[in-house]
């Protein structure tokens, strides 16, 4: 009971915001790694199927996870794109992936593209980030953004007040691990501090009810 009235709540809140937020949309081979400068966890998009971003700049490090044809699992090299969020909507399209030659081609030069809920392309920087394995991805991009690179931010270029959006949900927000609840939390750190204030208090409010 308690979680139908979480989600709607959720939904209230979302459908205010609605007007001036763009959907980042996420398909299952896109892992989505380090947004707007924060590092993402796995396991909080876990049966999301996108992101609510406010409108303007925006930058995204991802990594096209998918099997090929022959049963081989494929992982991109990490892949960036910065653009302006002005859409309803942003899906990332990708060529053909089953073959080696079209592999190993999108590792050294990525030609996706970042496609509206018309199905127009939205202007977009891309680029590919040069790293080894091991490597801090949030550090490797503020590197990058420093750097002045093809699709580099400025205002990414410095570590975040809040390193990582897998941090912890306050306790007034705290919930089961479920796909549903996985996505209140990720969108609580995504909104702005107001936002967030307003779901805390009202969540205080209906557990004191």
């Amino acid at each position: 009971m308690k979680l139908r009235l979480v989600l709607s709540g959720l939904i209230a809140l979302l459908v205010a915001a609605s007007c001036h937020a763009t959907t980042l949309k996420l398909a299952p081979e896109i892992d989505l790694l380090v947004l707007d400068g924060r590092k993402i966890s796995g396991s909080l998009l876990k049966g999301a199927e996108g992101l609510e971003l406010e409108r303007g700049e925006h930058q995204f490090l991802f990594r096209v996870e998918t099997t090929t044809s022959h049963h081989h699992l494929y992982l991109s090299v990490p892949l960036i794109a910065t653009f302006n969020a002005q859409a309803k909507s942003v899906t990332i399209h990708l060529p053909e992936l089953q073959t080696r030659s079209e592999r190993k081609s999108f590792d050294a030069s990525p030609d996706f593209k970042l496609i509206d809920e018309q199905g127009n392309e939205i202007a977009s920087k891309r680029d590919r980030l040069i790293t080894s394995h091991n490597d801090d991805l949030e550090k490797a991009m503020i590197a990058y953004n420093r750097n002045g690179q093809v699709a580099s931010v400025p205002r990414f270029a410095q570590p975040q007040a809040t390193t990582s959006i897998n941090q912890s949900t306050p306790a007034d927000l705290a919930l089961s691990d479920t796909a549903a609840e996985r996505l209140l939390n990720l969108w609580f750190h995504q909104v702005d501090s107001a936002t967030r204030q307003r779901l805390v208090l009202w969540m205080k409010a209906l557990r004191a009810s």
